[in-house]
């Protein structure tokens, strides 16, 4: 055993072997995440409760999580290009930092700092409560957040109040600042800046706990409304599959038409501005939600339900995005082609229209029997790439399991005829309405494995079945295995798409869909031991099947 004299004749390796194990011990809690054993399994209510469906009861809040851009330094386009310059344009210093300090900009490509704001981000939140089980349901205006980051929210809401799950996910916009330690700087992990994620942290657990304080009964209608190809949506990778429909909620003060919130789940990347745009914005989502709050403004606009409207976004893996379609304008005349801000809210007026008029249409159902159903479940899928690198270094998505696993989540949530399925990433919509792949040339020569499509499932009992997409987590692009696509030949010409370089691996999809469907046949078991439902609780889907079209189709 050493001495205290050996340590006193050898002050250096003694300083060198402490900050060894110093360093040694924050790389492995780094590593091993703040939240190692968190592990969820369960279903509630458990079917031989006996719990009869009351009245659903609904509460809504929202919060600002604008950043205050007078606590960032700022710049000057001096060179004219609109873009940043970190060489020519000049930095205009708001902080007492030594080094430049501005609001980093997610998506797209590394320093790109904010100039400023262009609308409010939020998070908004929805809390519902049937037979004994209260769940919440938050959105928030974020490009995708780490499953610790959601875990640590759930840790701060107070525990008295008795929510039983709190179910997360970003609007996945690309004009938000970095909270991915992707995008900030050179070396982003080195210039990510946490305290806004604290920010953000502290506003949700506000409008989650004042959202459960306005529970109160509602009635709740939906409906499901088919949204035009041409000026809303192109899919960037083939094969051609995307999810035709935008799903719809509404809650209402019972037997009257005052809305207390508005839902809309549409799968589609908020990316009108790319990565040219300085200034921060919630994209398409912010002009969505206003006009259906609002109204949308003559001509052909429509009036506006109140409320708060809530947007979660859907399957937008494939890929689903507004970078390449022209978007007219309402009055018939203007056509966007530049990715602009006028883009932008042409693009979200447009939906809100096409959302305003469904909820006022024909086909708008009434949740008769609205019984409340959620069930959650922690699975660790096997990462790839940088990916597993990166959280093996403990830089990103914090907690490495060994063998190369990463921890994440699924969520099933019922409520009466509709069914909520969430992801957490990028699916890409085959895996969950079907057209998979399996052509020559690519780097795995199986046929399909995520059979048969999730969406079979969904809709066994429900009227209304959609995804809640880049929740509880963001693991990046859920890509089929049998498309994965890398190495020469390559299956769509000469070249590999984009997709597998932002994705956990070829190894997610499979893993994802094998517990998904696990647990949707474990919640139909569990309503097929109800006591009999009301004879309309079981329809088709109201507009038909999703949207399926191979290649040489488009």
């Amino acid at each position: 055993m050493l001495s205290p004299s050996f340590f006193r004749r050898h002050k250096i390796l003694t300083a060198l072997g402490i900050v060894f194990i110093a360093a040694t011990l924050f790389f492995f809690s780094l590593r091993r995440g703040p939240y190692h054993n968190y592990e969820l399994d369960f279903t509630l209510p458990a079917p031989d409760t006996g719990v009869a469906p009351g009245r659903l009861e609904v509460g809504v809040a929202v919060r600002d999580i604008t950043p205050d851009m007078s606590q960032y330094d700022t710049w000057e386009d001096t060179t004219g290009t609109g873009r940043w310059d970190r060489k020519e344009d000049r930095i205009i210093k708001r902080t007492d930092s030594r080094r430049f300090k501005p609001a980093w900009m997610a998506g797209f490509q590394v320093w790109r700092p904010a100039k400023g704001v262009n609308n409010e981000q939020w998070v908004r939140a929805i809390a519902l409560r049937n037979n004994g089980v209260t769940v919440v349901m938050v959105t928030i205006d974020s490009v995708g957040i780490y499953h610790n980051d959601y875990i640590t929210i759930r840790n701060m809401v107070s525990p008295a109040l008795g929510i039983d799950h709190i179910m997360f996910s970003a609007t996945h916009s690309h004009s938000t600042i970095d909270t991915m330690k992707l995008w900030s700087g050179n070396i982003p992990v080195l210039g990510y800046d946490d305290s806004y994620m604290k920010l953000l942290q502290a506003q949700a657990k506000e409008a989650i706990e004042e959202a459960y304080h306005h529970l109160a009964s509602a009635d709740m209608h939906y409906v499901t409304v088919e949204v035009p190809e041409d000026g809303f949506i192109n899919d960037s990778r083939k094969p051609i599959v995307f999810d035709k429909n935008m799903y719809l909620w509404r809650f209402t003060r019972p037997g009257t038409d005052e809305t207390i919130a508005t839902m809309v789940n549409w799968g589609n990347h908020p990316e009108v501005q790319d990565g040219s745009n300085h200034y921060i914005s919630s994209d398409f989502p912010h002009w969505l939600r206003l006009g259906l709050e609002e109204g949308v403004p003559a001509p052909n606009g429509v009036e506006g339900f109140g409320g708060v409207c809530l947007y979660f976004q859907g399957m937008i893996g494939g890929l689903m995005n507004p970078l390449r379609i022209d978007v007219p304008h309402r009055d018939g005349v203007r056509v966007f082609t530049e990715r602009t801000f006028e883009k932008t809210e042409a693009l979200g007026y447009n939906l809100a229209v096409i959302a305003a008029n469904a909820l006022r249409g024909d086909e708008v159902r009434y949740n008769e029997d609205p019984f409340l159903s959620i069930s959650a479940r922690t699975i660790k899928a096997p990462m790839a790439g940088l990916f597993r690198y990166g959280i093996m270094l403990g830089l990103i998505h914090q907690g490495y399991y060994w063998g190369g696993y990463a921890k994440t989540e699924l969520n099933v949530l019922r409520i009466g005829d509709v069914l909520v399925l969430t992801a957490p990433g990028e699916i890409y919509p085959e895996i969950v309405i079907g057209g998979i792949e399996a052509k020559p040339g690519r780097d795995f020569e199986i046929p399909p494995q995520e059979v048969p499509p999730l969406m079979d499932e969904m809709t066994r009992h429900a009227g209304q079945a959609f995804v809640v997409g880049v929740a509880n987590d963001e693991i990046g692009y859920i890509i089929p295995k049998s498309q994965w696509d890398t190495k020469p030949p390559h299956v769509y010409g000469d070249r590999p798409q984009y997709g597998e370089g932002n994705s956990g691996g070829p190894e997610v999809a499979p893993v994802i869909h094998r517990y998904s469907l696990e647990m949707l046949q474990a919640m139909n078991r569990s309503f097929d031991a109800l006591p009999p439902r009301n004879a309309e609780a079981s329809v088709a889907q109201p507009t038909g099947l999703p949207f399926i079209a191979s290649p040489q189709d488009n």
